[in-house]
Order: C-alpha cells, then sequence, then structure tokens
C-alpha cells in the first residue's frame, strides 16, 4: 500500500522525505532512514529466513531483473527508476545491530542481496554493504550467503574471511554467460563475465566457500549447449564449490523491460517468447514458460557428467546441492525449492 487516506505510508513515504546524495549521468542517489533493515523473507520455499539489502534500487540495469516491482511500493511506478533512481540506508549498520540483538538468528539463515546487489557502483562510494559485514563480523555461529555481480566483493575479502572464521558464510557470484558482448547487453552496468570469474577465483583460493548461480537461464538465448557447458567448466576452474540454475520467469514489472529489450535485440524470438510466456491467470503476476523444455545441454550440465567435479553437497545459507545427478527435471530442468527441501539440501537466493 502506497497511500491510506490520500497520505504516503510506509516505504513510500519515507522515499518521499528522502535526503538527496548525488547526481550522477544514469543515477540519482538518495538517503534513506529505515527502522529495520534485517527483513524476514515471506516465501516459504526460500533457503533463507532474514533478508539483507543496503540500498534499495539496482543501477546495473538487468534486463531480466525480477525485483523492479519493489520500486513500486516506493512511489515509483516506472520501471526504469529502479535503476536510475538508488535509495542508500545511511543507517543501516547501526540499525542492524539493533536487529540482531532483538531478532531469534539460530538456524535462521541470512541471505544478502535478495532484491538489489549488495556489491553495486553505489557501494564504492557509500560502502553501506562493508559497514553491515563489520556489524556481522561482531557476531558468532550465524549462516550467512551473499549474492553479486561484481568483483567489489573482493575490497571485503579480509573481512570476509574473519567473518567465516565464526560463522557459516557462502558467497555467491550469478554468472549467465561467458560472452562479454551478451552479458554487456543483459546486464549494462555489472561486472564482465571474465572479471566475476576472477573475483570467484580468488574468494576461492582464499578459502571461502564460493558457487555460481546461472539464474536466470535464458530461453534460446543462454541454453545453448556449448556455451552451457563451457560455463560450468570454466566456474570449476576458478574454484567453485557449488553450482544452480533456473530458468527465466517474468512478471508484469518485467514486462515493461524485458519485452522492449526482446524486440530490439533479438526479434526474431518475440513470438516465440510470447508462445512460451502466456499471460497469467486468475490475477496471478508471475509468467512460467507454458511448454519450455530445457536443451539436453541443460540437463547433462547438472547431471552426472559434471557431477564428480562439483564433488560433495554443500548445505547451509544460500547453499546448492551440488550433486547435480540429484536435480530432477522440475521446472525446466533446475532444482527446484520445493524438490531441495525434500532432499534435505538448499538452493541460492536468486539474483
Amino acid at each position: 500500500m502506497v497511500k491510506e487516506h490520500g497520505k504516503l505510508v510506509g516505504i513510500a513515504r519515507l522515499a518521499a522525505e528522502s535526503t538527496p546524495l548525488l547526481q550522477k549521468r544514469r543515477a540519482r542517489y538518495f538517503s534513506i532512514e529505515v527502522k529495520s533493515v534485517l527483513n524476514r523473507c515471506s516465501n516459504p520455499e526460500m533457503p533463507f529466513y532474514w533478508t539483507i539489502n543496503p540500498y534499495r534500487g539496482c543501477e546495473f540495469g538487468c534486463k531480466y531483473c525480477y525485483t523492479r516491482y519493489t520500486h513500486e511500493y516506493m512511489g515509483r511506478e516506472d520501471a526504469g527508476q529502479f535503476e536510475s533512481e538508488i535509495f542508500a540506508k545511511r543507517n543501516g549498520d547501526a540499525v542492524l545491530e539493533k536487529d540482531l540483538l532483538s531478532s531469534r538468528l539460530r538456524d535462521r539463515p541470512i541471505a544478502i542481496g535478495t532484491a538489489t546487489d549488495p556489491y553495486q557502483p553505489a557501494e564504492k562510494r557509500f560502502k553501506l554493504t562493508q559497514a553491515m559485514l563489520e556489524r556481522l563480523a561482531e557476531w558468532r555461529g550465524l549462516r550467512i550467503s551473499l549474492t553479486t555481480k561484481s568483483d567489489l566483493v573482493l575490497r571485503d575479502l579480509e573481512l570476509w574471511r574473519e567473518i567465516a572464521s565464526r560463522n557459516e558464510v557462502h558467497l555467491n557470484i550469478t554468472l549467465t554467460t561467458l560472452s562479454s558482448q551478451l552479458a554487456g547487453a543483459l546486464e549494462p552496468r555489472a561486472a564482465t563475465p571474465r572479471r566475476r570469474l576472477l573475483a570467484l577465483k580468488a574468494l576461492s583460493q582464499a578459502g571461502l566457500s564460493t558457487g555460481v548461480l546461472v539464474m536466470p537461464v535464458l530461453p534460446r538465448i543462454t541454453d545453448g549447449p556449448a556455451e552451457l557447458e563451457a560455463l560450468v567448466r570454466s566456474v570449476k576452474q576458478q574454484g567453485a564449490g557449488y553450482l544452480a540454475a533456473r530458468v527465466l520467469f517474468v512478471t508484469s514489472s518485467i514486462e515493461a523491460v524485458w519485452v522492449p529489450f526482446l524486440r530490439e535485440r533479438f526479434p526474431e524470438l518475440a513470438s516465440v517468447y510470447r508462445d512460451l510466456y502466456r499471460p497469467p491467470q486468475r490475477g496471478l503476476e508471475i509468467y512460467t514458460p507454458a511448454d519450455f523444455r530445457p536443451h539436453p545441454a541443460v540437463v547433462r550440465a547438472v547431471r552426472p557428467r559434471n557431477q564428480a567435479a562439483f564433488g560433495r553437497a554443500v548445505s547451509g545459507a544460500g547453499a546448492v546441492a551440488a550433486n547435480p545427478a540429484a536435480a530432477g527435471l522440475e521446472r525446466g530442468g533446475f532444482l527446484s525449492a520445493a524438490s531441495a527441501r525434500r532432499q534435505g539440501r538448499l538452493i541460492p537466493p536468486a539474483p
């Protein structure tokens, strides 16, 4: 709800009262005061209980990003505002300390970066993620995961090692393609695939638990057999301990950005996607592939051919079952949250 009795309420009111911080060519930054940064996940199928997002909005501008809808709660109805108006939770570290003291944390995993990237360009200037990690470093026995598309995570390498010495930590790098050209179109302001792979290698060599999220796999765009198998080999060579993949799903907020992008960049696929992703029924806003079946390479990428390479399953906050043979062909061939839980394993948070 944005308005009540004609007045802005909740996060929309906070956004309206926010303080301008900086104006750049592509984005404007605002300071927002929040009462809490440790938020409970409302989806029971997710493998985490608490979420932390130091920012609202994300400059990376990924064309497939499903969390654009979160800006609508702030009164920002234009889908493009998600990447052009960034709100920094400037009091986040102090609030997090209070949240940690008052919350039940035992066996309740914390996922950082579930709605926006915690290492997006704004972090270079404002260092909110770093400040919150310093608070987490004071604790013991937590289960923490973080997901990013940025090699800025390496700035906090020693801090992550300190946190991992007393807590269970999993660091996830999202990688949708090895092609820098394609990644530049899909994720225009994220780190290049090469930089992400180098970050993965450095984190792994530092002794941290790392994995790769191939999320989303885009039908007819990134699901080619050679590309997927090359990606699997590459991330293993860089030290990834686990891998997870999930096919694209579309929401009404994605549609405003994804469909025009598809028509411009891949016009021959516009009708294909229209057939694959049919309008939701009964007011539901999530579009899932109607009849999509993955290319056999998708199956091979998560089945025994690569099983030995990834070794034993990794459990914990943000970790995925590393045993690809366990992945049933659910929702386009990937391990769903439901099946993961039945097998006693977890899947990582979405990007």
